[in-house]
C-alpha cells in the first residue's frame, strides 16, 4: 500500500468509518516511516486535549477509564482511548484486558478504543504512541485518554503525549518515600486515590498531602489535586472529570497549555526526523563498524565519526 492509500484511510476515518480508522492505526503502529510521511501533512492541532492515566498494576486504571467513558460517551462527540498493555509473551500482542473492561462502550459510534502492546518498549507507552496520538488528535478525538501499561516504576513518557496526567494510587499503596523517588510528583497533575471504599483511604490521602506539602515551597508550581474514587461503583468519577476540566482551564489561563503542546510537537518532529534516518542504521553499517572496532581496525571515536558521516549524507 502507498501513502496515498494511507491518506485515503485518514480521510475515510475522519468521516466516521471505524474500520478505516482501525486499519489506519495499524499502519501507523507498524510502519514508522509511513506514519512520519502522513504526519508531515498535518498542522499540529492545538484543539482538543489528551489525558494520561498512570499507575501501578492493580490500582484500577482500566476500571477508572471505563467509568469515565460512562460520562464522556454521552457528553462528547468523539472520544478516544489508547490502552497500552504489556506484550503477551505468547502472541507478541497486547493482553487486551483493557478492552474487556471497557467493552460496554466499544460499540458506541462516538467511542474508539484501541488496545496496544508495549512490544518491550519502556516508559509505559508503545513505540508508536506519540504518532497515533497525533493522528487521533487530527481526527478530532476530544478528549483522548491514554492509559499506560503500569509495568515500570513510573510511566514518565506519558508527559510526551498528555496535557493532563492523572496518577492513580490505592489505599495501602506503600512507602511514600519510594513513591517520591519513582518520580510521581514530577508527573502528576491530579492524584486519584481509587478504591476509596477500602480501609486506610485516609492514611493514603495523608501520605499524599505530606508529599505534596514539600512542593508548596515553590509558589510558581501548581500543587496536584487529590480526588477520591471508587471506580467500580462510579463514586467520585464526576469529581475527577471536573478536576480534569479545571486543570485544562488552568493550563489555558497560564499559557502552559501552549508550552506543553510545543513540547509534544518537538517530540514528534524529532521522531519524524529519526524515522528518515533509520534505514542508515538498519542496513548493517553499524554492525560493520562494530566489527572494525572489535577487530581493532578502528578506535571507538573513529567509528562514531564514520556513523555521523553516514547520517550527514542523508541530511
Amino acid at each position: 500500500m502507498t501513502l496515498t492509500h494511507t491518506q485515503e484511510l485518514f480521510r475515510t476515518a475522519g468521516d466516521g468509518d471505524r474500520r478505516a480508522l482501525g486499519e489506519l492505526i495499524s499502519r501507523v503502529e507498524n510502519d514508522r516511516r509511513e506514519s512520519a510521511a502522513l504526519l508531515a501533512g498535518m498542522c499540529g492541532d492545538v484543539d482538543g486535549f489528551t489525558v494520561g492515566i498512570v499507575g501501578a498494576p492493580g490500582v484500577g486504571k482500566s476500571t477508572l477509564v471505563g467509568a469515565l467513558l460512562g460520562i464522556l460517551a454521552t457528553e462528547r462527540p468523539r472520544v478516544g482511548v489508547l490502552a497500552i498493555d504489556p506484550t503477551s509473551p505468547i502472541s507478541g500482542g497486547a493482553f487486551l484486558g483493557d478492552l474487556i473492561r471497557m467493552q460496554a462502550y466499544s460499540g458506541q459510534p462516538n467511542v474508539f478504543i484501541r488496545s496496544m502492546a508495549t512490544r518491550g518498549h519502556q516508559g509505559g507507552l508503545s513505540q508508536s504512541t506519540p504518532e497515533i496520538v497525533e493522528v487521533l488528535r487530527a481526527l478530532k478525538f476530544d478528549p483522548l485518554i491514554v492509559e499506560t501499561s503500569g509495568a515500570g516504576q513510573v510511566d514518565v513518557e506519558v508527559r510526551d503525549v498528555a496535557d493532563t496526567v492523572v496518577v492513580v494510587v490505592v489505599p495501602g499503596w506503600g512507602d511514600s518515600i519510594q513513591v517520591a523517588k519513582a518520580g510521581l510528583l514530577e508527573v502528576a497533575d491530579i492524584f486519584v486515590v481509587n478504591k476509596a471504599d477500602q480501609p486506610d483511604v485516609l492514611a493514603a490521602v495523608r501520605d499524599l498531602e505530606r508529599m505534596l506539602g514539600y512542593s508548596r515551597n515553590d509558589k510558581k508550581k501548581r500543587v496536584p489535586k487529590i480526588v477520591l474514587t471508587a471506580a467500580a461503583s462510579g463514586t467520585g468519577i464526576r469529581d475527577l472529570w471536573t478536576e480534569v476540566l479545571a486543570h485544562q482551564a488552568y493550563l489555558a489561563s497560564t499559557g502552559e497549555r501552549i508550552e506543553r503542546r510545543r513540547r509534544q510537537l518537538a517530540t514528534i518532529i524529532k521522531r519524524m526526523a529519526l524515522a528518515d534516518l533509520e534505514p542508515a542504521w538498519s542496513d548493517g553499517a553499524l554492525v560493520e563498524l562494530a566489527d572494525h572496532v572489535l577487530g581493532r581496525k578502528l578506535k571507538l571515536a573513529d567509528a562514531v565519526a564514520k556513523a555521523k558521516d553516514v547520517v550527514g549524507k542523508l541530511l
